[in-house]
């Protein structure tokens, strides 16, 4: 009942009512990235969601589009700007995600939806992680966000799935205020994110 119904139902009020309430952040949020940005505060980039359908998630743009003399991208570090830093430290950038959910594309809690590249590298268990929607926040990031490996992260997504409950999540929503609190778990030692998954690790 919960799984099929009413999670998508409390998903879509915790969404209406958050973009309410934060709307004047979200506001001055976007103003400040349209700045430092050059007139691109939003970030959006093709993901898997439920059962590897492909959707456009809506973040904030944490990082210029700044390149090196032979036209690459630099480095995630040197592109995060001063106020990129300081939205993805408290996890404002995961804001426009709520308009995910509203759409359906998304839950609250749930699996990060990871990038479509990695679909053919996941192992069957992995991929069971599409069973449900991809969350704005979940088990794996409750458990230690970008600094626990893919494997275990994985894992964690995994046994999400298969223990999905009403008490589960509110467990999840709620621990995930005290982590954004201490800004654990947002960066892997030394990087910015997490290194990119290659199927091994």
């Amino acid at each position: 009942m919960y799984k099929h119904f009413l999670k998508r139902f409390f998903d879509f009020i915790i969404a209406l009512i958050g973009l309410i309430i934060l709307s004047p952040i979200f506001i001055f949020v976007m103003i400040g990235l349209y700045f430092a940005n050059q007139g691109k505060p939003f970030f959006f980039q093709a993901r898997p969601g439920l059962n590897e359908n492909i959707f456009k998630i809506i973040k904030f743009k944490t990082m210029n589009d700044k390149k090196d003399k032979d036209g690459n991208l630099l480095p995630d570090a040197d592109r995060l700007t001063p106020i990129g830093a300081f939205v993805r430290k408290t996890s404002l950038d995961e804001i426009p995600q709520l308009i995910n959910v509203l759409k359906g594309d998304m839950a609250i809690i749930g699996p990060r939806p990871l990038l479509p590249q990695y679909l053919p590298l996941y192992n069957e268990t992995q991929k069971r992680r599409h069973n449900v929607r991809p969350g704005i926040t979940g088990w794996a990031q409750v458990n230690g966000r970008n600094a626990i490996s893919w494997s275990k992260k994985f894992e964690l997504d995994v046994e999400y799935v298969d223990n999905l409950s009403f008490m589960m999540d509110v467990n999840v929503f709620f621990t995930t205020f005290k982590k954004v609190f201490k800004s654990e778990g947002i960066s892997a030692d030394g990087h910015v994110t997490i290194e990119p998954f290659n199927g091994n690790n």
